[in-house]
């Protein structure tokens, strides 16, 4: 009977530790000390405690605490008005059994920046494949404005609440710009020094993903059908339509972020129609999950490169037709801005070294398009029509508005008649705005092709050295080409 008594007692004590336990309130892995929350706005603070537990918040910019409540599933999220101040805050979140201080947290701009491995490149660069500049932004990268959080590499069958593996929130220094993803830090440090207001950049990146993975199921079913039940969710993860918008995305959509940069494309290379349909369908199922709107959602076109058949000219092997794709996004996609690479790959490594080229650009597009700096250049020359005269044909392009350039002679031009042959061919920039192109060989041209070949360097530019992308006039199916 003492016995019975003595497990009765036990088993109590075992439950009133574990209610204890679940009472604690937590937060997401996101929701830290050192984090920088999105300026000026109504932002969300959330997290998880027990069923109908009652919540206190106290912020330090604020004058009267905050209440709330957890739901009968133990959520709790409440809406926090931030201000312009650029002094450190503090936010306390109390509740019966528990007692958290968030220190350190600044009010700035939040950047959200994924994509696969040359987004995912590190400061320090990957084993023998340089980050150009590494050193130099290593040893001044002391910057208590400038707020780093990355979300590690896991896949889930099913949306998470929570991030699992994370390097928390913390300031930009050379140990942790370090592993850093180089796009994201070069982009985040230089806006930060020209705005002069706190920057937090949160990096969610996979090498190797397809845009399928960074879907939600809900979108990607319109597509094609998703069954992860039997599926080893360990194995090629990151091609796994939906297991990285599970645990990468899903997680952060309740963190408000005033923008994002995407940098991905090469593991859809060979299906550019599927991926016109599949990356706008991603942005617009995150600006939904998201609920603030269309928030700009700056990327970058991937840069030539060998592919292993740089003969290849119209079949998807050439990843000039996914290049073609992503320029084309850009109508597709509502308040977006592309970063343009002709010039800046690299024929043997797939990620090229100078990752502050890509960030110059994507951060043109952000100072012009979302913070009013009308007078940068951000928009690339874009052919947009063409005229036949003098046995060659004009070019003609938006976004040059001051002219275009070329270091040295323009290459990479190649004309074609009613029989679809393109010809090498001689090209020129005439009255400082147009492209003339003519060729011996096709006495009777209708169309060009500019640099339409997986690894070229691109040759035309505008007077601000934002390079052309690769592009051709025709809409052909069916075309040959004619080696030099």
């Amino acid at each position: 009977m003492r016995r019975i008594s003595l497990i009765i007692l036990l088993a109590t004590f075992s439950l009133l530790f574990l209610q204890s336990i679940n009472a604690k309130v937590k937060l997401p892995a996101i929701v830290s000390s050192n984090m920088v929350l999105q300026r000026n706005t109504t932002i969300e603070l959330w997290g998880w405690a027990d069923a109908k537990e009652k919540v206190t918040i106290k912020a330090s910019w604020l004058k009267r605490a905050m209440k709330t409540e957890a739901d009968n599933n133990g959520t709790w999220r409440i809406e926090v008005k931030t201000t312009n101040s650029i002094e450190p805050q503090t936010i306390k979140i109390k509740s019966k059994t528990s007692a958290i201080t968030l220190e350190n947290v600044l009010f700035g701009e939040v950047w959200l920046c994924s994509g696969q491995s040359n987004m995912q490149q590190p400061i320090k660069g990957y084993m023998g494949q340089p980050t150009f500049g590494s050193d130099m932004a290593t040893v001044k990268a002391n910057n208590p404005n400038l707020r780093l959080f990355s979300v590690d590499r896991v896949g889930s069958k099913t949306p998470l609440n929570d991030v699992e593996k994370y390097t928390a929130w913390q300031q930009a220094a050379p140990e942790s710009v370090l592993n850093f993803s180089a796009v994201a830090y070069f982009f985040g440090q230089q806006l930060q020094e020209i705005l002069d207001v706190p920057v937090g950049l949160i990096h969610t990146s996979w090498g190797g993903s397809s845009v399928q993975a960074w879907i939600s199921n809900e979108v990607m079913s319109a597509h094609q059908k998703v069954n992860l039940e039997d599926v080893d969710i360990t194995k090629g993860t990151n091609r796994i339509p939906t297991a990285l918008f599970n645990s990468m995305i899903n997680p952060l959509t309740s963190y408000k972020i005033k923008g994002a940069l995407w940098y991905q494309g090469e593991s859809n290379r060979q299906e550019p129609e599927n991926y016109k349909k599949l990356f706008p369908a991603m942005v617009k199922d995150w600006r939904n999950r998201w609920g603030i709107g269309d928030f700009p959602f700056y990327y970058v076109q991937i840069a030539p490169y060998m592919y292993g058949n740089n003969n290849a000219f119209q079949t998807v092997d050439n990843s000039a037709f996914i290049r073609e794709a992503q320029l084309q996004c850009l109508d597709l996609i509502p308040n977006s801005g592309i970063a343009i690479t002709m010039d800046i790959g690299d024929d043997y490594c797939i990620h090229p070294p100078k990752k502050k080229e890509v960030a110059n650009r994507l951060l043109f597009n952000a100072l012009n398009q979302t913070y009013g700096y009308k007078s940068v250049d951000h928009a690339a020359p874009i052919f947009s029509s063409q005229e036949i005269k003098d046995g060659g044909i004009v070019l003609k392009f938006k976004n040059a508005e001051t002219g275009l350039y070329s270091y040295d002679q323009l290459e990479g031009f190649e004309i074609a008649g009613d029989d679809k042959v393109f010809y090498p061919a001689n090209a020129k920039i005439v009255n400082r705005k147009d492209v003339f192109v003519i060729s011996d060989e096709v006495p009777n041209p209708v169309a060009v092709r500019y640099a339409w070949r997986n690894w070229v360097v691109g040759t035309l530019y505008d007077v601000n050295l934002l390079p052309a992308p690769s592009f051709r006039t025709d809409k052909w199916d069916e075309a040959t080409q004619v080696e030099k």
